[in-house]
């Protein structure tokens, strides 16, 4: 089942309009989607080595747009969404960013950026507590940057190699997945 997935997202991954989708992908997710570009870079790269680092430097770039537009929000609409944001699960994380931001500031946008934490959230979060803007895409652009080049860098290397070594075992990396996120979901559910 899960074969069929991935192979499937390879062969998305080399569509002529792949790179736009990536484009598009990764500006939504800054802001205010939900799925990571990492999805779709990763195929790409995979898929296309020599290209890698052209789709890493693509998403780089169109994240930290995507999370301009996330500034703004937070800087100019914050008040029409707090009562949307509050009623989400993504409210705990906006208040643990308010904290990160007066305890880190700079540091705590280059983290979101570089981990898989919600980045949508802190680029919100840095508009409305109103964090210096020249500071907060500097810390934007090397957070993604490291990264989306470093998720390229890594599949480029391993290659054809990485490629059929992950279609063979892909079934069993997916009901993995499958079963952590059930035991991830079924933590959370018992310890809130």
């Amino acid at each position: 089942m899960f074969q069929k997935f991935y192979d499937k997202a390879l062969a998305w991954s080399k569509h002529r309009h792949a790179s736009k989708y990536l484009f598009a992908l990764s500006f939504a997710e800054s802001s205010f989607f939900p799925i990571p570009p990492d999805v779709m870079l990763a195929p790409m790269a995979l898929s296309q080595p020599k290209k890698a680092f052209n789709f890493a430097l693509l998403t780089t770039i169109a994240s930290v747009l995507g999370g301009m537009l996330g500034y703004a929000i937070g800087y100019f609409l914050f008040d029409s969404i707090e009562a949307w944001l509050q009623s989400t699960h993504y409210w705990s994380k906006y208040l643990q960013a308010e904290i990160w931001f007066a305890d880190w500031g700079f540091w705590a946008v280059f983290i979101a950026g570089f981990s898989p934490i919600p980045y949508k959230v802190f680029t919100i979060a840095a508009g409305a507590l109103q964090m210096l803007f020249l500071p907060f895409v500097a810390a934007s652009l090397v957070g993604r940057g490291a990264r989306f080049f470093m998720v390229a860098m890594l599949l480029a290397a391993g290659g054809e190699k990485l490629e059929s070594k992950l279609r063979q075992y892909m079934d069993i990396i997916g009901w993995v997945t499958v079963a952590l996120v059930i035991v991830g979901i079924g933590l959370y559910k018992f310890y809130t």
